[in-house]
């Protein structure tokens, strides 16, 4: 592997580049060691973000939780947790959604489940760190957008609301889910419905 400086400007707001390193592909995601940093590659640039605390995972294991036990029994597809890598086709690019859906259809088409998956998740659930700003979640939100997702749920723990990004707009969200709202699998889980104050439910004790 060539060894030269990152690319500026960062492809991925969200997170910070791992310096000295050149092009990089996904696959390097595979052998990376845990030293308690999360890692992704966006267009060839290994990026790097810390760990969650307790609000985001509690959060990522509950949504993770609710939307396995209406997925499995039906049959649906299958779900991945926040190591689970997508590779976006097209592009040198890795995501790990905290949580990842993908329906049926395309688990069938996974020949080597010890690889990163090769394509995007149908639904994605990114949990924001307190540190993560709007804009910078709303271009990862694009990014899984343009890489094939059908949907994707930006959930904010700090103000106790969640963002829905569509394919069929991307300029913001196509809703912000408040309180007293529901989220909704849409087309891509049919029928799964949770409320969102169920959601937050563990953070108001």
């Amino acid at each position: 592997m060539s060894i030269a400086p990152a690319r500026s400007p960062n492809p991925a707001p969200w997170a910070q580049v791992v310096p000295g390193m050149g092009h990089v592909t996904v696959d390097l995601l595979i052998e990376l060691p845990d030293d308690g940093s999360i890692y992704e590659v966006v267009d060839g640039v290994l990026v790097r973000m810390a760990g969650s605390g307790f609000d985001a995972t509690s959060i990522a294991a509950k949504l993770l939780g609710e939307l396995r036990a209406y997925v499995r029994p039906r049959r649906l597809g299958l779900l991945t947790g926040a190591d689970g890598i997508y590779r976006f086709l097209g592009a040198e690019t890795g995501l790990l959604p905290d949580v990842g859906f993908i329906d049926m259809a395309k688990a069938t088409r996974i020949a080597d489940r010890s690889k990163p998956i090769p394509f995007a998740p149908d639904l994605a659930v990114e949990v924001a760190s307190p540190d993560q700003t709007g804009a910078v979640m709303a271009a990862k939100a694009r990014l899984y957008l343009q890489g094939g997702a059908r949907l994707v749920w930006v959930v904010w723990p700090t103000s106790s609301h969640i963002d829905v990004w569509r394919p069929d707009y991307t300029q913001g969200p196509s809703a912000t889910l408040n309180m007293s709202d529901t989220l909704d699998g849409e087309d891509v889980v049919p029928g799964f419905m949770y409320p969102v104050s169920s959601v937050f439910a563990d953070l108001l004790v």
